[in-house]
């Protein structure tokens, strides 16, 4: 890796654990048009939940730039390398939309971004020195795991929060597709044991991560 590299990927860290990244792609609209679940009609409580949502999500994709990065790192193949790196893009849509709602909302990212950061950079590499395929089944496996996360903020979103619907559907388009991508790259199947531990993790992160 070049020094240049080095920097660049050092920049995007930091930006991600600050919560300023760049936008390649307009935050989503909702296209539903109802008088009845108008966003300015959210309680308290509904927006505080929609915040604490948000909030998670925001999390997961300051630890999806960190895996990202990491597995660029441990691999040696430039197709995987470039593969990481449009992924990672993606990703960095998802977070400048999730901050971004976060500030309409008027809460904040998460105060232990620095720690979610630092862990999934670890756990990143420590799947990337398994080999290619191993790593593409890791990635695979956490797209699939946020895809069903995503399904399940679908359903306890409040109603009328359509702006943090759009964002959330349009993500969980994405994930779907970097699994798909990650498949047809040749990703290995990650172990049970495995698989279950990430689940246990990830909930762990995602309740800690709603209230801090």
């Amino acid at each position: 890796m070049t020094l240049d590299e080095v920097i660049s990927e050092f920049d995007r860290g930091l930006r991600s654990m600050a919560g300023i990244s760049r936008m390649s792609r307009p935050v989503p609209e909702s296209d539903t048009i109802d008088p009845l679940g108008d966003e300015s009609q959210l309680t308290e409580k509904e927006r505080a939940h929609s915040a604490g949502l948000m909030r998670v999500n925001h999390v997961g994709e300051v630890c999806a730039q960190a895996l990202y990065q990491a597995q660029k790192l441990a691999t040696n193949s430039p197709e995987l390398k470039a593969r990481f790196e449009d992924a990672a893009r993606e990703e960095e849509d998802h977070l400048a939309w999730t901050s971004r709602r976060l500030k309409d909302l008027d809460s904040r990212p998460s105060l232990l971004n620095p720690i979610w950061y630092a862990g999934a950079l670890a756990i990143g590499f420590a799947a990337g020195r398994f080999g290619d395929r191993a790593s593409l089944g890791f990635m695979a496996e956490t797209e699939r795991q946020v895809e069903q996360h995503l399904d399940g903020h679908m359903h306890t979103l409040p109603a009328a929060d359509h702006a943090s619907r759009a964002i959330v559907e349009q993500m969980r388009q994405d994930e779907a597709s970097h699994a798909a991508s990650a498949i047809s790259a040749g990703a290995s199947e990650v172990p049970f044991p495995v698989r279950t531990l990430m689940r246990v993790a990830s909930k762990v992160m995602t309740r800690t991560a709603y209230y801090l």
